[in-house]
């Protein structure tokens, strides 16, 4: 039974993370309902994991699961995106902070090259990534207690949106966010921590500012996996 019962967990955390990767890469939009049959199907293992693994990514608050009827893909309105970019205004700089004065000089090096690939980027995919990888990057040095993840939460569950918002920017031809970026390596650069907070609030503050320009982001969708 314990055996079983670890086999499941391993495989239900695996199929989470697969799917977890899916979701933030767009795959699957929000609203979109995720048919267990079909996550079992797709990655190799039985129902178990599949519910287990819909489960996981509930608890993360990337899916919505609804008892005998089925899970979606976890979606926000407007109202609720500016509840979660207004928490990250405030928590990631503080985060930002702790981790400025341990940030080696290698790791402020790839932050600069990845802010210059951001930059020369015309694909909306590879910015993404690159611009994933540039923020999470900031936080890697400091270990903290529960922080970190919980940034990396709010970043998982605003992901969608932050592509939809990426299309809108490009489209207007806005080049703010590489200025922001460069301005935030000069700050670690210089071990400027106060300057760093301040940067990235008022980056974090402006994309707020930006989706609540654009509400048709928010729109439900009808399509199904």
């Amino acid at each position: 039974m314990t055996l079983e019962f670890n086999t499941h967990g391993a495989a239900g955390a695996r199929v989470a993370a697969e799917l977890r990767d899916a979701i933030l890469a767009g795959e699957y939009r929000p609203g979109t309902r995720i048919r267990q049959e079909h996550v079992a199907e797709r990655h190799g293992a039985s129902r178990v994991p599949a519910r287990e693994a819909l489960r996981l990514l509930e608890a993360e608050g990337l899916v919505t699961v609804v008892a005998n009827t089925g899970a979606w893909v976890a979606s926000l309105n407007l109202r609720e995106c500016e509840e979660i970019y207004q928490v990250r205004e405030r928590l990631e700089p503080l985060l930002l902070r702790y981790n400025v004065p341990l940030l080696d000089e290698a790791g402020i090096d790839r932050l600069e090259q990845l802010a210059t690939e951001m930059e020369n980027s015309s694909d909306i995919e590879a910015f993404l990534r690159l611009d994933r990888e540039f923020h999470l990057s900031c936080y890697t040095a400091a270990d903290t207690t529960m922080i970190g993840d919980t940034v990396l939460r709010l970043w998982n569950r605003t992901q969608p949106y932050r592509r939809a918002y990426t299309s809108v920017f490009r489209s207007e031809g806005d080049r703010s966010a590489h200025h922001e970026h460069h301005l935030l390596v000069s700050a670690i650069r210089r071990r400027d921590a106060d300057e760093a907070e301040q940067v990235l609030a008022l980056h974090i503050r402006r994309t707020r500012l930006e989706l609540a320009r654009h509400p048709e982001i928010f729109d439900p969708v009808a399509d199904a996996h």
